[in-house]
């Protein structure tokens, strides 16, 4: 390697830092010099492959399965679930908004402290949150009737509260669904209407709303399209976006199509498998999707929604292989 003089002013100098007195005065009385040669420097850190933009992909379980929605049993408190999922090693919780765990109006204030503790006792943080549309209620923001409509937007909003109590950042919009006889157009203008007004209740909570497509389950926000033209339409900062493989699986898709045409409006990501068994079990290519997300700059949470479209499940066991594969991949 060839030195400027002044990087061979600048090696000396190094050299002779480390020096002791004895050996710079074996120097100056014409001794020998030591070798010259440049101070090495530490090699840069190479960036684990779980990692971009100096952030890890976390990982996140969603707590049907262990609650009461859709599918009675099995149930546990929410407490021991919380517990459960921090022993097998997950980051955070995505908390469903549904008894016996996270029905807003069934928690006091008390009661949101002491899940919030368990919460902070456990290393576990709140992932996200989503309302429980459907059943007695509907909560369907497309419905026909207003009532349902503003009783929907009213649970949203209570939602993001809970969600923000317990330091949630992200809520899941699921943008209703068209009954027979509503038009297509009247169906989605209801449904951007009300994701609007529960984005401006969420601004200043600091909560970005998540639209999901859904098109196992509906028939409004079915792809990823319609999931870009309805953050298009209503356009506020903080509605981002979101996808589940189970209904990328559904119509066909791949998953990293959606990663690479959503870019960095991704905030949040619903793994399953077919029938929703846990990943590695199926057919999605989770390694192909993993590192589209590592490409796109991806930081938010890797979230399982498996198991609770049935009642003969084991809820740790999926949790943990669940678990045990995708952190293989992030390894």
């Amino acid at each position: 390697m060839n030195l400027s003089n002044l990087d061979k002013f600048a090696a000396v100098a190094d050299i002779r830092a480390g020096l002791s007195l004895k050996e710079e005065q074996h120097i100056e009385n014409g001794g020998s010099k030591p070798q010259l040669h440049p101070p090495e420097r530490p090699l840069p850190e190479m960036e684990p492959l779980c990692r971009r933009g100096g952030k890890a992909l976390k990982l996140a379980f969603n707590t049907w399965v262990y609650s009461s929605f859709p599918v009675w049993v099995p149930a546990y408190p929410l407490e021991e679930v919380i517990k459960r999922l921090s022993r097998i090693g997950y980051d955070g919780i995505e908390i469903g908004a549904a008894s016996p765990h996270a029905y807003p109006d069934y928690l006091s204030a008390e009661r949101r402290r002491e899940i919030k503790s368990v919460l902070d006792d456990n290393g576990m943080a709140l992932a996200s949150m989503l309302p429980a549309p459907g059943g007695g209620p509907g909560f369907n923001v497309a419905a026909e009737n207003p009532i349902e409509r503003a009783d929907a937007i009213e649970q949203y909003k209570k939602v993001a509260e809970l969600c923000a109590d317990w330091g949630g950042k992200t809520l899941l919009y699921v943008a209703g669904w068209q009954v027979f006889g509503t038009s297509r157009a009247t169906a989605w203008a209801r449904s951007a209407e009300a994701l609007a007004q529960i984005a401006d209740f969420c601004a200043p909570l600091g909560i970005t709303v998540a639209v999901e497509p859904t098109a196992a389950d509906s028939n409004l926000i079915d792809s990823c399209d319609d999931l870009i033209t309805m953050m298009a339409e209503v356009d506020k900062p903080n509605v981002k976006a979101m996808f589940d493989t189970f209904h990328t699986l559904y119509r066909d898709e791949v998953p990293t199509d959606y990663v690479h045409r959503l870019k960095r409006d991704l905030v949040h990501i619903h793994l399953a498998d077919v029938d929703r068994e846990p990943p590695g079990s199926g057919i999605v290519d989770y390694r192909s999707l993993i590192d589209a997300l590592k490409t796109e700059g991806f930081d938010g949470y890797l979230t399982m929604e498996i198991g609770f479209n049935r009642r003969a499940v084991e809820p740790d066991d999926l949790a943990r292989r669940a678990h045990d594969h995708i952190r293989a991949l992030l390894a």
